[in-house]
């Protein structure tokens, strides 16, 4: 009797080390608490149904890929990477995020996530979050517009949040007037590093500006703005943008507007970029030596990017019972 009860105890204590071994190896995984591959089973044709959308999506009208890596952008700097930037107005939150000034009315193609998530929830209801759906679009996207350049693997795991409030974004969204130290330290809170700030900031090498972004700071006050490059500005945007029907659209990048490679920090060189926050890179000798490596060097910026977007996706994940598998993006679910 004593040695089976011997043999038990060591067989419990075998067991335990396991778990505790399994654990430390899930812990030590670079995505922890995400995975790759999250989907194999719950829903294996995930990842090729979202990347279906966007494909077809971009081919029609490519600033649906530049608006897809912003969104990622505005979702996981508020509230973290929940989807709480697609929910609606209701009675109960008449003021979500995306009517915060930051996001309303220059974030669009909230229509392309409705789109995927109908077709993610024809092939496997209640399973895909909705948050897991902006990662593997913007990472999609960012394949598309790189002609295959960027392309990496993206964890997945996330569960959608049930807060959203206008408020937020404009605590955690640096404006586009922000100086370096701003932006810095916008980027430190979410635990984000000077790099990554260097190096998002070239996804500005796609898509589109109001010109009320850009035109009080850039055009109409003292700035290093190349003198070519705002007289063209001005020709485009009306002296005083004020709403939607007299704030017309520049390209961010003239010089490939639909291509996310490298040119934004050769625009950044050349002082040929819309936006305050673009000109503060090269306000440090540490961040414009950063511009001048992803300017200069071959493929420096694209590996860097393929990091910094991971990086980016995994900020204050909801997993587990911290949130929800939403029905439909755009409202939680009420049980």
């Amino acid at each position: 009797m004593a040695t089976t009860v011997a043999g038990t105890s060591k067989m419990a204590i075998l067991a335990a080390l396991t778990l505790l071994l399994l654990a430390t190896e899930c812990r030590a995984s670079p995505y922890y608490p995400l995975e790759l591959g999250y989907y194999n089973d719950k829903c294996p044709h995930a990842e090729a149904i979202v990347k279906g959308v966007v494909e077809k999506a971009i081919y029609q009208n490519p600033g649906l890929g530049a608006a897809a890596i912003r969104f990622l952008f505005h979702d996981c700097f508020v509230e973290g990477c929940d989807a709480s930037i697609l929910l609606d107005p209701t009675p109960f939150s008449p003021t979500p995020e995306k009517l915060s000034a930051p996001n309303n009315p220059s974030l669009r193609g909230f229509e392309l996530f409705d789109a995927i998530k109908d077709a993610v929830e024809a092939a496997c209801p209640g399973v895909v979050s909705c948050a897991d759906i902006i990662a593997f679009t913007a990472r999609d996207a960012s394949y598309f517009h790189s002609k295959g350049k960027v392309y990496f693997d993206m964890p997945a795991g996330r569960r959608d949040g049930t807060f959203s409030n206008a408020s937020e974004p404009l605590k955690f969204l640096a404006p586009s007037t922000s100086n370096l130290s701003d932006l810095i330290s916008s980027f430190a809170d979410k635990g984000l590093s000077v790099e990554d700030l260097v190096v998002l900031s070239g996804a500005h090498t796609i898509g589109q500006s109001h010109c009320s972004a850009f035109v009080p700071d850039r055009l109409q006050s003292p700035s290093d703005i190349n003198g070519g490059f705002a007289g063209f500005l001005r020709g485009r945007c009306p002296a005083n943008p004020t709403d939607n029907d007299d704030d017309p659209t520049a390209m961010q990048d003239v010089v490939t507007p639909n291509e996310l490679d490298n040119q934004y920090y050769k625009n950044v060189l050349s002082h040929t970029v819309l936006f305050t926050s673009d000109a503060a890179l090269l306000t440090s000798p540490e961040t414009a030596k950063m511009v001048e490596d992803n300017a200069n060097i071959p493929g420096w910026w694209e590996d860097r990017f393929k990091k910094a977007m991971v990086k980016m996706a995994s900020i204050e994940v909801k997993t587990g019972y911290q949130g929800q598998i939403r029905k439909n993006c755009r409202a939680i679910n009420y049980y």
